[in-house]
């Protein structure tokens, strides 16, 4: 594929290949390894190459990060001319695997097909937190029409169709009964997997998990869901406050991450939280990434609390131990993500920035009128407007969240 740079140090420096997506610097490479002294390639795309550090070595073109074949003739091209790679690292969650299967090939450290798969195969990470006699919805492979009647008939309607293996809810299908059974197209050659409905709030818990315990920790409420989502609804996240709750939560997913692996890991947990009319606390398991959460969590980790999970995640992949991470700003974070308003590539036609016009609303990512939402594979990246506040309670953060959802407005016309 087209490449750009100047090969001009074959072998001469330590080479790092990093395969990366995102337009906006949801990771600070250039924070984490000093350029200068590696020859730091990066195997991207045309949208992600906008989001490369100048100091790259060279950039290498792909039409996409998660093909094992393309991604891997990048790699072996750019070993020719910068020599062996000493790490291989990705950071978004679709491409884990294929840097993992290429580490391999090369011998080099970091985290194995193996270590992932329970992290990655929805299935997989079910059937092992079953087994640790944790709690989680019901759940059964299927594979046409009659797993899922059978299943229902166990467990009853709604039921939950989704990948064994996806992001950010892409595939999913909450199915109420027969009716709308006989109206799905089943997706060829992919696995799915039933799951009950359940009507608990979501929540998500990201952080690192060291030595059997979290070292670091923050658990979000989502405002909406990120099916939603994908159906039109914007979708938030707010920081929960109540001691009550995280007592439960935390515990909870230190248990979640003992069942599933014993090795240092940046992760990102999703699970329902249930509050009784007595105040008692449930917490039953979702599904789970051993990786930095998406949309802007990794912005408000970095700016409300101090600690960059990516640079977390990076070095890990280096084959290192993270550095110490404290529990940092007692704060509290959100963020709101608005829906594209057409389908992509789209072009803006208009745009309501909400900059100073809402309490703790802090950092807002936009597009300009003109400009074009790419049909990227970064789905909560390109979207139709993305928010990042802060304040002293959960209360405070999430009515700045329903206030700027209310207030904005996006408009575009779809293009080529």
């Amino acid at each position: 594929m087209p490449t750009s740079g100047n090969p001009d140090d074959s072998g001469a420096r330590p080479h790092v290949i990093v395969i990366h997506r995102w337009r906006d610097r949801y990771a600070h490479y250039e924070d984490y390894l000093d350029h200068a002294a590696h020859a730091v390639t990066y195997v991207t795309t045309g949208v992600g190459a906008q989001g490369v550090p100048a100091s790259a070595a060279e950039i290498a073109l792909v039409p996409a990060t998660d093909d094992l074949a393309v991604v891997g003739d990048a790699v072996e091209a750019l070993a020719g001319r910068f020599g062996a790679p000493k790490a291989i690292v990705a950071l978004k969650e679709d491409d884990l695997l294929i840097a993992a299967q290429l580490r391999a090939r090369w011998s080099l450290p970091g985290a194995t097909t193996a270590d992932l798969l329970p992290f990655r195969d929805k299935l997989e990470m079910s059937r092992r937190i079953a087994h640790a006699g944790l709690p989680v919805p019901a759940f059964a492979p299927v594979a046409e029409e009659a797993d899922v009647l059978a299943f229902a008939e166990r467990q009853g309607w709604p039921v939950v169709l989704k990948p064994t293996q996806g992001s950010s809810s892409a595939g999913v299908r909450v199915v109420h009964g027969p009716g709308d059974l006989a109206a799905l197209s089943w997706p060829v050659d992919t696995v799915l997997m039933a799951q009950a409905h359940v009507t608990d709030p979501i929540y998500h818990v990201d952080g690192l998990y060291r030595d059997g315990r979290l070292e670091v920790w923050r658990a979000s409420r989502y405002v909406n869901d990120c099916l939603g989502f994908r159906d039109g609804a914007h979708l938030g996240s707010v920081e929960e406050d109540d001691p009550a709750v995280l007592a439960v939560v935390g515990a909870r997913a230190e248990r979640f991450l003992g069942a599933l692996t014993g090795t240092t890991t940046v992760f990102h947990l999703e699970v329902f939280v249930g509050v009784a009319e007595d105040a008692s606390v449930t917490c039953s398991f979702l599904e789970i990434g051993a990786r930095v959460g998406g949309a802007e969590i990794p912005f408000v980790w970095r700016d409300v609390h101090g600690y960059d999970l990516m640079e977390a995640a990076f070095a890990l992949q280096l084959g290192e131990q993270p550095k110490k991470a404290e529990q940092g700003s007692t704060g509290v974070g959100g963020w709101l993500l608005v829906p594209a308003p057409a389908e992509r590539p789209c072009r803006i036609t208009h745009v309501t920035p909400l900059a100073g016009t809402v309490p703790g609303l802090y950092a807002e990512s936009l597009l300009a009128p003109g400009e074009v939402l790419p049909a990227a594979d970064a789905y909560y990246e390109h979207v139709g407007g993305r928010f990042r506040f802060t304040g002293p309670t959960s209360a405070s953060v999430e009515q700045a969240i329903r206030t700027a959802s209310a207030r904005y407005h996006v408009s575009a016309q779809p293009c080529p």
